[in-house]
This record gives structure tokens, C-alpha cells and sequence, in this order.
């Protein structure tokens, strides 16, 4: 089977290699030309576990061609950016996905599936994608087989996960959706879930949804717990041993291209039914603020001048800054303050970014921690001594050595009391 990918972000690239490491014939394409060079140099551009050595793999194997354009295949997979289009309800911007569909759809064949693994709003691929590949002549579900096919996994663990998630397999037609799942079984070892393509397009929104409106109702309960003079990780861990409640762990806010998108692509196709979603996200996004209003309380009290950030990335131990809240308080920071501010993240490699721990905190008044990096779990306090106040505000609750003037969501009402 000759599969062409089109994108080779943080999905594409690791399923193109997955599909080639399992056998498959893959052309991998991407619009960026330094990309391309560094894939056919046997170099990945993004950092994920494992990916370096799946690539060599299937480089050396022949079974994975990365270039600028794209050609006839068997499958064409469309994995690339759906970001949010600057509108009211912030929907979901198909302009990537259509685009890819054009340049493709001049060598599909008869015979061939195409597939959509961008994360697109509900009926996307009948409403907008299905009519493209129509206007060609093509009859969907006899000539060409039409499928949505959403990503599921967890940036750090997604060559794993790619392999041993259940996968959504969302055709027009039913012989479109077993022409789906003819592809992924190829390689995915979980339960292939056969269903229609806007079923599965709501689904995946709803699987990010649902953790965001939990995290939302945390964030609120942090701001609350603080308001009352009362530890809410405390509250949150004891709630948490009642069988049925499982609460999440507030932090700065919610980022990446999951979470912090997909509840606007559901909100924008209905928003009259979706005031909680809505609101999850509203509460979501003032957590940056409300980090960064208390970081200048903090250094309003101790007369300070200098803040050390810990971390850009929206989680820990990837490089990923993209819908980062981390990023978004950092410029605040430098934008609209007269501190000095300086970035310290060990996965990040930007001309701004401090690489030396040390050099970073030298003379800091607050350390300010917004990724759970490995890195900073085993940090002690003799890191520290070089700061000039050692005050630690870490917001992710990632230290295991806490320290006397350590301070968390949890307890920052002592510190601002």
C-alpha cells in the first residue's frame, strides 16, 4: 500500500514513520523546505521519545520518502494545522485542510481513500470536504472512499500510543469506513471503533471538552480555595478518594492544539447550546492573568526586580509552546513590566531562552515555574541559594523538595496574606 501523508508536524511525522516502519510505501510531504532537508538527512525537527531512531528506521528500510509535493498513492492522509479563525466563537480553520485537499485531489484515482486526521469542526467532512472531492466527478463511497480518522494521543508518548490507542474510523458511507480501517490496521493494535465521519468528529472534540470544562472547574476552585484561605490541592486530594469524583489540578491554564482549540470548534457550530463550554473556556483562559497578577503582588511586596521563568512549553518534557500559557505570561512579563525577565527552559531552543540553570536564577527575586519539566522535579534548594529572594511559585506543583519559601496554587494565600 503507497500512502501519502500530507503534513509532517507533530502527527504526520510520526505516523508517516509508523506506517513505514510497518511496511508501508510512505510519501511524506511538507510545505517547510527545512524540514524536508532535515528528514532526508535522517534529522527530526520536533521532539517526541523515540521518534529520532523510528525515522532512521525508516529511512534505512526505503519505505519513507519526505518531500515538497505530492504525487499518486493508494491513501492520502491530510494531517495538517486547524487553527482557529479570529471570529467570534474562534471556529475551526479549514483553509490548511482544503488547501492539502486541492493539491492532492490532481492524483487521486479511482479506487483511492482519503483521509482526514486533522482535527476538524462537526460536519466538516460532509459539508466542506465531500462536495471538493464531488465537483472532480468522483462518487463518494464508490470511487473514492472518504474518511475521518482523528489523532488520540499524548504528545511524549505518541509513538506508543499511536500503536496501542483505539482509533476512531469515521466514513461518509459505510464502505468508506471499512476502507478506513482496511489502512489502520496496518499497524494499530486497539480497537478500531467503526462509525460516521461527523460522529467521530464530535467525538474527538468532546474527548478534549470534557478535560477541559474538568480543568476549568479546578482553576475556579483554586482561585476560590485562595480567596478563603484554604489549600485547594488539599481539598482536591481528599475529594478525590470519594469513588465517583476525580477532580483535575489547577495550574496556569490550558494549552497545546488540543485542548485549548477544540472546545471553540464545537462551541462555534452550536453556541446556543454551548454556554458551558463556553464559560470552561473563558475561566481557562484568565489563569495567565491571574499567575501573572499574583507574581506582581509577590514582587510589589519583597521590592523585587528580577523573575526567572522555568519553563515555556504548554507540558512537560516536549518543545511544544504552541497555545502555551507559559509563553503568553512570559510576554506579559516582559511586555508590560519593568523587571527584568529571563526564560529558562531545557527543551526549548530560542535565542531568548537562557541554557544555564544558574545563570538564570543568579540574583532572581522569583522563580517562577510553568512546565512540569523532569528536569525541575529534583531540584533542592541549594539550586536556589544564587537568587537574591529564594521564592518559588510553582504553579504546576512539580518540586518534590519544597522548601520555607515555597509556594504553590495550593498555599499561595499564605504568601499573599
Amino acid at each position: 500500500m503507497k500512502i501519502l501523508i500530507m503534513g509532517l508536524g507533530y502527527i504526520g511525522l510520526p505516523t508517516s514513520v509508523m506506517f513505514a516502519n510497518h511496511g508501508q510505501e510512505v510519501i511524506g510531504v511538507d510545505i517547510n523546505t527545512d524540514t524536508i532537508e532535515m528528514l532526508k538527512n535522517g534529522q527530526v525537527h520536533i521532539e517526541e521519545p523515540g521518534l529520532q531512531e523510528a525515522l532512521q528506521s525508516a529511512l534505512h528500510k526505503g519505505n519513507f520518502k519526505p518531500q515538497l509535493t505530492p504525487e499518486k498513492a493508494d491513501v492520502f492522509i491530510i494531517a495538517v494545522p486547524t487553527p482557529n479563525n479570529d471570529d467570534e466563537y474562534q471556529s475551526c480553520d479549514l483553509s490548511y485542510v482544503l488547501n492539502a485537499l486541492e493539491n492532492v485531489l490532481a492524483h487521486v484515482e479511482k479506487g483511492n481513500t482519503i483521509i482526514v486526521e486533522s482535527t476538524i469542526a462537526p460536519r466538516s467532512t460532509e459539508d466542506y470536504i465531500l462536495p471538493l472531492i464531488e465537483e472532480k466527478g468522483f462518487i463518494v463511497g464508490e470511487d473514492i472512499f472518504l474518511v475521518h480518522c482523528p489523532e488520540r494521543v499524548l504528545p511524549g508518548q505518541v509513538l506508543e500510543e499511536l500503536v496501542s490507542n483505539n482509533r476512531i474510523i469515521g466514513g461518509v458511507t459505510p464502505k468508506c469506513t471499512l476502507a478506513g480501517k482496511k489502512v489502520y490496521e496496518t499497524f494499530v493494535q486497539g480497537e478500531l471503533i467503526l462509525t460516521q465521519a461527523k460522529t467521530a468528529e464530535l467525538s474527538k472534540l468532546m474527548e478534549n471538552t470534557y478535560r477541559d470544562v474538568n480543568i476549568a472547574l479546578s482553576n475556579e476552585l483554586a482561585k476560590i480555595a485562595n480567596d478563603l484561605s484554604i489549600n485547594v490541592l488539599d481539598v482536591i486530594e481528599m475529594a478525590n478518594k470519594h469513588p465517583r469524583v476525580n477532580l483535575h489540578t489547577p495550574g496556569p491554564g490550558v494549552g497545546g492544539h488540543c485542548l485549548a482549540v477544540d472546545p471553540y470548534f464545537i462551541a462555534a457550530a452550536s453556541p446556543e447550546y454551548s454556554p458551558l463550554i463556553q464559560l470552561a473556556r473563558k475561566v481557562n483562559n484568565s489563569m495567565p492573568e491571574y499567575v501573572f497578577d499574583t507574581v506582581i503582588a509577590m514582587m510589589d511586596k519583597m521590592n523585587g526586580n528580577k523573575i526567572t521563568v522555568m519553563g515555556l512549553t504548554y507540558k512537560g518534557d516536549i518543545d511544544d509552546v504552541r497555545e502555551s500559557p507559559a509563553m503568553e505570561i512570559y510576554k506579559r512579563l516582559t511586555e508590560e513590566t519593568n523587571f527584568e525577565i529571563i526564560a529558562f527552559d531545557p527543551h526549548v531552543e530560542a535565542d531568548f531562552v537562557e541554557k544555564n540553570l544558574q545563570t538564570a536564577l543568579e540574583n532572581s527575586d522569583i522563580a517562577l515555574i510553568l512546565s512540569d519539566h523532569s528536569e525541575f522535579k529534583k531540584l533542592n534548594q541549594e539550586n536556589f541559594r544564587c537568587m537574591r529572594n529564594s521564592t518559588i511559585l510553582d504553579t504546576k506543583n512539580v518540586l518534590e523538595e519544597k522548601g520555607d519559601h515555597y509556594y504553590n496554587l495550593g498555599n499561595l494565600y499564605e504568601m499573599m496574606s
